[in-house]
């Protein structure tokens, strides 16, 4: 049996302790274990190369657009298969660089194997029994595989594999209706393939406000195709290597077949614990096999810490990184810290662009009441620069409670919204975190970010901000011109791909 100082299983956020656990113990031994490519899921085939894969997509659709800019412009050929070279390429050399470091440090054991708890504070790793009295997991987690009839015996993509596709699909159906949904979405439609999304949720992304949620569902309808409510029962395969997908709505009952050239599963992520195998080292999980951790990231055995997706709490790289500090505070510096949340901000990259943090409207009136609530909302169309990229329909909604405007959430659906959301968190993190440091800020004119401003300004009791949303939209429906703003992903594709459009509706990922 091997004794390490550490234990280090993950090599995501958890390298971010890595480090500074050397510094301070420069001559101790330690082990490193990750069964997948080094850099954690995040490099390797989360957000990174998925981000690497949706600019090219966004790319795709300005240029589609720039007819209404007086700009005649046209996509003659997408070559998918350099798409995704180039997101390769890029991601490999990161990989390698960090495989290199770990394989040359003298003082790193390096273990690229599964591995398992076999007692407390004991792993099994490549047939090698190895022990610490400090163990930090950030094990990370996978796709999560829904229980549909036929799906074990029909090939289907998953947001790990989908990366090494090499040919595009001329059709796709993405089983989900969440962030990875959209995002794959967005971009296999702008490549040119038809898809359909087919969602549980009677809500297309439904962690969002729902005003966000439907304007991103009629936006991406002109691309694709999506089905909320719908339950999918049942997958197989048919002439030609189709597949098909059979789905029925969870409140008519209607069937639908929906027939594509490849299936991918986007419903959620799960925990690794079945690999770990935790609870054989004393370490709880919860019914879902996520690792249950204290307020200060410790599992149920002493100097084992657990964080990052390992925990189930935020499926996020920023929160896995913001957790890593934690830890390190508290298991290396002893320096007593508790994990808190006070506002986690996330986005999602489809188009168009969204981002959010905090509250909810219908959860900040539950929590403080309808009369302690503001809420303010600002287009951007009604600023310069929205108006200069003839943006329509798109706005940042925020959040603030009464008496000291203190910013409870924000949402936001539109052009940069990731960015635009920044500087709200940064003002909800300021002391006091109120919406008055937005309104007294000084804005550059004419940019974007002065729909920020208008928003914080906009702030109004509940009812009235909903008496004015109702008037406005009487007044628009007496003006309605029915333009037609139709987001073409400009190169045309067959339509013969065997899809059954018999549903009604039209909506995806």
């Amino acid at each position: 049996m091997k004794e390490y100082a550490a234990i280090f299983v993950g090599t995501g956020s958890g390298m971010n302790l890595l480090g500074p656990f050397l510094e301070k113990e420069p001559v101790a031994k330690v082990a490193v274990i990750d069964k997948d490519d080094p850099g954690g899921i995040c490099l390797t085939r989360g957000c990174i190369p998925s981000k690497l894969l949706l600019y090219p997509a966004d790319v795709l659709r300005t240029i589609c657009s720039a007819e209404k800019f007086g700009i005649e412009a046209s996509v003659k050929k997408v070559d998918f298969e350099k798409v995704m070279e180039r997101m390769a390429s890029l991601i490999s050399k990161d990989i390698e660089n960090i495989r290199n470091s770990l394989k040359h440090m003298p003082n790193i054991d390096y273990y690229p194997y599964p591995a398992e708890f076999t007692g407390p504070y004991t792993l099994k790793v490549n047939n090698e029994t190895i022990k610490a009295p400090l163990i930090f997991l950030c094990a990370g987690s996978k796709p999560l595989i829904p229980p549909v009839h036929g799906l074990e015996k029909v090939p289907y993509l998953t947001s790990d594999t989908v990366l090494k596709l090499r040919k595009l699909p001329a059709s796709i159906g993405i089983i989900g209706g969440g962030y990875i949904a959209a995002e794959y979405g967005h971009f296999f439609s702008a490549m040119g393939s038809k898809v359909t999304i087919i969602g549980r949720g009677a809500q297309f992304l439904p962690q969002e406000e729902p005003e966000v949620s439907a304007l991103a569902a009629a936006e991406m309808e002109k691309v694709l195709t999506l089905l909320t409510n719908n339950e999918v029962v049942e997958v197989g395969t048919g002439f030609m290597g189709k597949k098909h997908i059979i789905a029925v709505d969870r409140a008519t009952k209607k069937r639908t077949t929906i027939t594509v050239d490849e299936i991918l599963l986007a419903v959620g992520r799960s925990s690794n614990s079945d690999i770990l195998k935790p609870e054989v080292g004393g370490i709880k999980v919860d019914g879902k096999g996520w690792i249950q951790v204290n307020e200060y990231l410790e599992t149920s055995v002493p100097n084992i810490w657990a964080f990052g997706d390992a925990i189930g709490r935020y499926l996020f790289k920023h929160v896995a990184n913001y957790e890593s500090m934690v830890v390190y505070r508290n298991a290396i510096l002893k320096q007593p810290i508790k994990a808190e949340y006070p506002g986690v901000p996330h986005a999602v990259f489809t188009h168009p662009e969204i981002a959010s943090v905090g509250l909810r409207e219908n959860e900040a009136i539950e929590k403080y009441g309808r009369d302690n609530v503001l809420l303010g909302i600002a287009k951007f169309e009604d600023t310069a620069k929205g108006m200069a990229m003839a943006v329509e329909g798109y706005f940042v909604k925020l959040i603030a409670e009464n008496d000291t405007e203190r910013i409870l959430g924000a949402h936001i659906i539109g052009p940069q919204a990731s960015v635009l959301l920044q500087e709200i968190v940064n003002q909800m993190h300021a002391p006091g975190g109120s919406a008055k440091g937005l309104k007294e800020s000084m804005y550059i004119h004419p940019a974007l970010n002065e729909v920020v401003e208008r928003a914080a300004a906009s702030l109004v009791p509940v009812g009235l901000y909903h008496d004015m949303l109702d008037h406005e939209k009487g007044h628009h429906s007496h003006g309605a011109e029915g333009h037609d703003h139709s987001h073409g992903n400009g190169h045309e594709h067959s339509d013969d791909d065997g899809h059954d459009h018999s549903h009604d509706d039209g909506h995806t990922h």
